[in-house]
């Protein structure tokens, strides 16, 4: 029940962006816009989830098997867009990553959170960069930037360093242990991820040369770039001329701001505040936020819609997996 709350506050956050624009203007700007730019545009968000499947193939592995690499990847992300801070994404990945590509849950674990390393890494330097050279955006641009190289650390402490993730997870086992959970499935659970995070540990140790992490970072950069490639194309469908470095910037701040906002993938905040830095740089409000709806359309929904067709078709054996897991924790180690 409370999923479906935060849910339906991210929902009307974007009718009320809708209504303070006006219905009549965004159909307005909609007639203006060239929908072949559009459809160019999500071709090229397609291509951007093409380079992390690539990405993720590499990781595990398997760079021959792109198919799977590319419902594995959608999977995960449409995962993302439905949970808070798309924290349910690298799970996900992981889990159809176990039943797809045939890897262990650890291997699918250890993959998903160097994505998720490098993605920061990326987002936390181009924003503390950015803060130094475009002064209206410095204070949020330094917050983001901080905030994102914080939780790369993170990542690196339970991704990279034995035993730091079983520290980190001692400190707050204290306060799992306030909730209403049985004593053995806390025990339990805190063998499970001993075990886990051992075995992440080791495969992501394996995979750390210099050659392998210069690849995954050459890739994660390629889909950053091609994600801002789609939103300078639909400001050129809306005939809107923008500076493609100001795309960037504002692209990674509206991720940012949407992550912080802990609602499902960012829905209604990241709209929101897409059309906030738009307006900032003189785009013209209801052009703002026809442009932010669009090219949410185009990325969001879009795959959206393909992670809903591949996670029914695998849905039996990713549930299962699931159960498999859950069921585990409440029986005796």
């Amino acid at each position: 029940m409370k999923q479906f709350y935060v849910l339906l506050i991210s929902i009307l956050l974007v009718v009320l962006l809708v209504l303070w624009i006006g219905p009549s203007n965004i159909l307005k700007a909609l007639e203006t816009a060239n929908w072949w730019f559009i459809l160019l545009a999500a071709f090229i968000h397609l291509a951007a989830v093409g380079v992390r499947s690539i990405r993720w193939g590499f990781i595990i592995n398997q760079t021959t098997e792109f198919r799977k690499n590319f419902i594995v990847k959608t999977i995960g992300l449409f995962a993302g867009n439905f949970s808070p801070m798309r924290s349910a994404g690298e799970v996900l990945n992981a889990v159809a990553g176990k039943n797809i590509n045939k890897i262990t849950l650890s291997e699918g674990l250890s993959a998903g959170l160097t994505e998720r390393f490098f993605d920061l890494a990326i987002v936390g330097f181009l924003l503390i960069i950015s803060a130094l050279f475009i002064p209206k955006v410095r204070v949020i641009a330094i917050i983001g930037g901080l905030l994102s190289l914080g939780v790369m650390v993170i990542i690196y402490l339970v991704n990279w360093r034995e035993g730091s993730g079983i520290w980190l997870y001692d400190k707050i086992h204290p306060l799992v242990r306030r909730l209403p959970i049985k004593e053995e499935i806390l025990d339990n659970l805190y063998l499970k991820l001993s075990q886990g995070l051992k075995g992440m540990i080791e495969y992501t140790q394996s995979f750390s040369s210099f050659k392998n992490l210069s690849f995954v970072l050459i890739l994660s950069l390629m889909s950053w770039i091609l994600e801002c490639i789609r939103l300078y194309t639909v400001f050129y469908a809306f005939n809107v001329e923008m500076s493609f470095v100001v795309i960037i910037i504002i692209f990674l701040l509206a991720n940012v701001v949407g992550v912080l906002t802990a609602l499902p993938g960012g829905i209604g905040s990241i709209e929101i505040s897409l059309t906030g830095l738009f307006v900032l740089f003189g785009v013209p409000s209801a052009l703002a936020g026809s442009i932010a709806l669009v090219d949410r359309l185009v990325s969001f929904w879009l795959v959206t819609a393909l992670g809903i067709i591949f996670s029914a078709y695998y849905a039996r054996d990713i549930l299962d997996e699931i159960k498999k897991y859950t069921i585990g924790l409440s029986s005796q180690s």
